[in-house]
């Protein structure tokens, strides 16, 4: 019967985010107080749960999201992410454009938030188009394959991050092994996938063709790549310190000082603030006005995830979550495919990666601890399984199809498969891992 109820409810918050068109922080609210009271628990029970999942989960969570919502939004504004692109552009050669965009996608994907990513940086996709005479879809699947999967996969993303605190996880060995999982997962939904995408012609909406910003207006090479860059370096190098020295050496407590994700975007922020803004005499009006642009632009997610938090803490209080995670490991199947098969399913359903994210978390955080299986690579599953199949009820195919001036049919045909292709080369990735680490 708990199982049901549990099933019932995401049936319900299905309806309530498409069919109903219901705000989704509100949908989680409905969501959990009926489900608790289908669970026998009081009401004041309930809205203590609430309350605190809300809480729990945002209280390490909110700063991040913010910090990196602002160092995305500095990145693009000040023509960061165009000066990376163009120097790719150059490195790589006409020959190898996809290449430069995959990898700019990838770069830029990391602090930007998926769709204010998409918004601007396609754009530049555009721009390419016209200097380089090829078709605006072939080029704009690797960028975009790249950005959808750092969406999905890395912090200091609002879901990965999430997830590592749901799971337990390490978030520098999650980016670690996230960056593992993405390149073959970017290469074949982008490049590869692309090659047969040539026929698509159709021209851009002029409507969002905007003009660069001009070469001698934009910050340097080196400057972008480190300001774009150093949460990566910062997470990534205190792992690996951690790693190879014991945990009394006084290099150990720096790395773990310095790996703290809250200290890492923080330090992220003013090294952007200073290297793309004061440096370059941007008045401080405007830098503060980007950031508190960039807080407005993330408003919404931060109201998600916490929605998802009570429904998570409400199934850990009302002990379903112990219940839902006996009867999954009587299915015998892998503790990530399972991971990846809901989070699919949910997202299909809803449309919604970080929904899909979150919500599976709720599910199969309990699995972690009777399995074994390794938690970094579940929030890499989670995360792959969320990307799956983007269709009509996913806010980003519509954006693709009007940008790109594609038909419903043509959008599935591209933005649709190359999604599916991401989440299940992602699955493939975190299997084979789990068979190292």
């Amino acid at each position: 019967m708990p199982l049901l109820i549990v099933i019932a409810a995401i049936i319900l918050l299905v309806i309530l985010v498409t069919w109903c068109r219901l705000n989704t922080f509100l949908s989680f609210l409905i969501v959990s107080l009926l489900m608790g009271l289908a669970l026998h628990m009081k009401v004041t029970d309930i809205t203590q749960s609430i309350q605190t999942g809300i809480g729990k989960t945002l209280g390490s969570l909110i700063v991040i999201i913010v910090f990196g919502s602002m160092l995305g939004k500095l990145v693009a504004e000040s023509g960061a992410g165009q000066k990376i692109a163009g120097g790719l552009m150059n490195m790589f050669g006409p020959k190898y454009v996809q290449w430069s965009l995959m990898l700019t996608g990838f770069i830029v994907g990391i602090p930007l938030f998926y769709n204010i990513g998409f918004v601007l940086m396609v754009p530049l996709i555009f721009t390419v188009a016209a200097r380089t005479k090829l078709p605006v879809v072939y080029l704009g699947i690797p960028m975009l394959a790249s950005l959808s999967v750092t969406h999905g996969y890395l912090p200091p993303h609002p879901s990965p991050t999430a997830l590592v605190q749901q799971f337990h996880a390490n978030m520098g060995l999650t980016l670690l092994f996230g960056i593992m999982v993405a390149i073959p997962a970017i290469i074949l939904a982008g490049p590869v996938f692309s090659r047969f995408l040539k026929h698509y012609t159709t021209p851009p909406g002029q409507m969002f063709v905007t003009a660069p910003i001009p070469e001698d207006q934009l910050p340097g090479m080196m400057a972008s790549l480190f300001a774009a860059l150093l949460p990566v370096f910062l997470l990534a190098v205190t792992a690996l310190v951690k790693l190879c020295v014991s945990e009394d050496n006084i290099l150990y407590h720096i790395a773990s000082w310095l790996g703290e994700p809250l200290i890492v975007m923080l330090l992220a922020v003013l090294n952007g603030m200073y290297l793309l803004g004061l440096r370059r005499k941007m008045p401080v009006k405007k830098v503060m006005s980007i950031m508190d642009d960039a807080v407005r632009d993330v408003a919404v997610i931060i109201l998600v995830i916490g929605g998802s938090g009570a429904l998570t803490q409400l199934l850990h209080d009302s002990k379903v979550s112990d219940y839902i995670a006996t009867t999954l490991q009587n299915m015998h199947l892998h503790p990530l495919l399972l991971a990846w098969g809901i989070a699919a399913i949910i997202r299909i359903c809803i449309g919604s990666a970080t929904v899909a994210g979150l919500t599976t978390a709720g599910i199969v955080a309990p699995l972690i601890a009777t399995s074994g299986v390794n938690p970094n690579l579940m929030v890499l599953a989670t995360g792959a399984g969320s990307l799956m199949f983007s269709h009509v009820n996913d806010a980003g195919f519509w954006m693709f199809k009007e940008y790109f001036n594609l038909s419903v049919k043509d959008t599935i045909k591209t933005w649709s498969v190359m999604e599916t292709i991401v989440s299940v080369t992602g699955l493939i990735g975190c299997l084979l891992l789990s068979l190292i680490v």
